[in-house]
């Protein structure tokens, strides 16, 4: 049997034929607007990155910036690395993300998968939305009030990680909560009508279709930590030498490192060394962000 489809009534009608003078002007000046806003954003990002590739490139272009530590070089005189700076920025930090990233992705499945309308789920909502806006400063004071304070431990790199967990647990939080509600309903109906337990729904299928956004939002979490400076400030010492053991002793750290090559003076030799951990840090955060994309592009359920 054969049809046939009048090729006329597949024509647009007259509603579609054009498009007024009126849409297309305000078309082309939202396009404008939208164009303008994203190079006014681009021209201070790009200025900072000139600024900082162009007095740290001298600095970290040498090998022994990656090799050796300032111990025994003073500050305002050329030499030394930033080995004891870049050890304790990933021992920091890495304690803190073996702590915030199982805390933060648990605590937004439960408040995605699980919670609902519960009265527990309404409370850990407001005091993520809380912690999320809380300044670096108080975090600090907090853990030095109780971990220093009233515990009676020393200024130590793990006193950092701690801080620093108060502050990457609630963009965690956010980020896989905001992952795992794009995620469509479907897919979970789909598990569950074939007898899944809810469980390994989540685990099988619905955190493998996330994957991509949580990473990115871990990377984005670990970023913003690795430079805060206030934490440094109060709750470590610095010191010029390499410090493995973040619970004794003082260890520093690439903010840290800035905060005393600032304090040093404007010799020559200190602001190449306090521009060269500045683009030390941003080195190592480009980093993390490209092997964020690249685990997420490998690791990604394929639609």
């Amino acid at each position: 049997m054969t049809m046939t489809i009048d090729s006329s009534k597949l024509e647009p009608g007259p509603g579609f034929s054009h498009i007024s003078t009126k849409r297309k002007a305000t078309n082309r000046v939202a396009s404008v607007i939208i164009s303008s806003s994203v190079a006014f954003a681009l021209i201070p990002l790009m200025w900072v990155l000139y600024t900082v590739i162009s007095r740290g490139i001298g600095a970290v272009a040498n090998a022994t910036w990656w090799t050796t530590s300032q111990k025994g070089v003073l500050y305002s005189v050329e030499g030394g690395g930033a080995l004891h700076a870049i050890i304790g920025t990933a021992t920091q930090t890495a304690i803190c993300s073996l702590i915030s990233i199982p805390v933060g992705v648990a605590t937004a499945i439960y408040l995605v998968e699980y919670a609902g309308n519960s009265r527990l789920g309404k409370i850990t909502t407001f005091m993520v939305d809380i912690l999320t806006g809380v300044p670096s400063i108080v975090a600090a004071l907090f853990v030095y009030s109780l971990w220093i304070v009233l515990f009676g431990f020393d200024r130590s790199g793990i006193a950092v990680s701690l801080a620093l967990v108060i502050l990457m647990i609630p963009v965690i939080i956010r980020n896989t909560e905001e992952m795992l509600r794009v995620v469509p309903h479907d897919l979970r109906e789909a598990s569950y009508a074939l007898g899944v337990p809810k469980w390994k729904t989540i685990v099988k299928i619905v955190l493998p279709t996330a994957l991509s956004g949580i990473v990115t939002g871990v990377m984005l979490a670990i970023a913003r930590v690795m430079g805060e400076s206030a934490p440094v400030l109060i709750l470590v010492g610095s010191t010029q030498s390499i410090n493995w053991d973040p619970v004794h002793g003082p260890q520093s750290s690439l903010p840290l490192m800035m905060l005393d090559m600032f304090k040093a003076g404007t010799a020559p030799a200190v602001l190449d060394k306090l521009w060269g951990a500045a683009l030390t840090l941003v080195f190592i955060i480009a980093l993390l962000n490209i092997g964020a994309r690249w685990i997420s592009a490998k690791f990604a359920t394929k639609h």
